[in-house]
């Protein structure tokens, strides 16, 4: 086998396959997908047979039928919004962190909705059952009854939560400062439970509905400890990951090399990104996911990341030695989703990252491989002679695409190209595009435009792989 050293990563003329990450069976989405719907199924049918659903003649019978309803909703979707980005394996790669991420806030927001008509449903109920006015009877069951103080704390967490996730809120916050504020979520969770147990009828009103619900809370909590955080502990001890060097590759722009133990161990892909914890200076518990920038070898691991925050611009002043934590692998933008012979990278910017590192892993013919890369300017191509060995030895073609973008139009593409369409442009480029696999990464907007070229010019939805650092 013929090999070639770029920027001191070795580049094969062939690449095996690592069999480190394995496409899932395709029942495995569709198990996922039964089973939260079977969840909900059961908290109706437990709901049906309580108690409540008798009183409904009763004063503030209807309205307190309904907030109990709601309220189980919401809770049984709480439970699911954590199990989906508990990175359980099989359902993590089944779905991928973005497409989980897009589903973890649209059952969180579902969920407290539900929550929020609970609690106003109830609290009608009950005044209008009481007699009294809505205000006496909301400080009345939040005083009186048992475990509601908890309960309206971990809706405060929740609400903080919900908030700190909008869309216009997390553009203002950097990602480790919204990170810190989403793990309040896991307290909301548990502040919530003795309410549901002390006045809970649809709670423990019957044996199968305290089954389900101890069964729900056991198997969720019993997955963030063993996922989020045992089998992170257990890697890291095994791993023992220590900063080898730090190499500026451009303007802001460093790669960290990282060594340690058994990392042939270590079941990672190209393509594939990790939270990273640098024990160096303040900050170091705030986790950044940054991607493999080389296909992993088993003996080092190396990540390229952009000075863009915090996270990201502490990387240039670590020390050699310093202790890295880790939580990963994640996501499925690998060559194990791969359809067809031919691939097609596009990237912008820092997204080359983990598309170079596919390349160099993934097996192809010699011109079978195409990668476009998006800058702002010359200046910010990355990997320039790992890129050159690439199209040298393994025969992949690089197109640059510098430039600003095409003004006055919803384009990725540089102004040089403002006389076609994106789709005539991509097929000009890439003539036949609709037979290759298309992997994209860059921002959620560019993305997007990327994404919608490759459609029009004919690239089936099977073929096209994106994952994004969604949050």
């Amino acid at each position: 086998m013929r090999t070639a050293q770029a920027g001191d990563v070795s580049l094969s003329t062939t690449a095996p396959s690592t069999g480190r990450f394995t496409r899932p069976p395709r029942w495995w989405r569709s198990a996922t997908g039964t089973a939260t719907w079977a969840s909900l199924v059961v908290v109706v049918v437990v709901w049906v047979a309580g108690p409540g659903v008798r009183q409904l003649g009763a004063p503030g019978g209807l309205l307190d039928a309904i907030g109990r309803l709601t309220g189980l909703v919401s809770a049984d979707l709480l439970l699911v919004q954590v199990l989906l980005m508990a990175r359980i394996p099989w359902v993590e790669r089944s779905y991928g962190q973005d497409e989980l991420a897009r589903r973890h806030r649209l059952v969180g927001f579902t969920s407290f909705t539900l929550l929020v008509a609970h609690i106003v449903l109830i609290t009608l109920g009950y005044a209008a059952a009481d007699g009294i006015d809505v205000v006496a009877e909301a400080w009345s069951l939040v005083t009186t009854y048992a475990g509601m103080l908890l309960a309206t704390a971990g809706s405060a967490l929740l609400v903080m939560v919900a908030v700190t996730s909008t869309r216009a809120a997390r553009r203002r916050l950097r990602y480790e400062s919204w990170h810190l504020l989403h793990l309040y979520a896991y307290l909301g969770v548990g502040l919530a439970l003795p309410h549901q147990i002390w006045t809970g009828t649809d709670f423990s009103g019957s044996p199968a509905a305290i089954a389900y619900w101890w069964t729900a809370y056991a198997v969720t909590a019993a997955s963030v400890l063993v996922w989020r955080l045992g089998l992170p502990i257990l890697r890291n001890l095994r791993h023992r990951l220590v900063v080898e060097r730090v190499v500026r590759e451009g303007p802001g722009v460093v790669s960290v090399h990282l060594r340690g133990r058994d990392l042939d161990r270590l079941p990672a892909a190209a393509g594939q990104f990790f939270v990273w914890r640098f024990l160096h200076g303040t900050g170091w518990t705030r986790g950044n996911p940054f991607s493999l920038s080389a296909a992993p070898d088993g003996r080092s691991l190396r990540i390229t990341a952009k000075d863009l925050g915090t996270g990201s611009g502490r990387l240039t002043a670590l020390p050699r030695g310093t202790r890295v934590l880790f939580e990963g692998p994640y996501g499925r933008l690998t060559g194990d989703v791969r359809r067809g012979h031919k691939v097609t990278m596009i990237a912008s910017g820092i997204g080359i990252t983990p598309l170079r590192a596919l390349l160099e892993e993934m097996p192809y013919a010699p011109g079978d491989a195409v990668l476009l890369h998006r800058v702002g300017a010359a200046s910010e191509f990355l990997f320039h002679r790992e890129l050159d060995e690439l199209a040298a030895h393994r025969g992949v073609r690089i197109v640059h695409l510098p430039g600003r973008r095409i003004p006055h139009r919803d384009s990725w593409l540089p102004g040089s190209w403002a006389a076609l369409s994106d789709r005539d442009a991509l097929r000009r480029m890439v003539p036949d595009i609709a037979e290759h696999d298309v992997y994209v990464c860059g921002p959620d907007g560019w993305t997007d435009a990327v994404v919608a070229s490759a459609r029009q010019a004919d690239v089936p939805d099977e073929q096209i792989h994106t994952e994004r650092f969604a949050w």
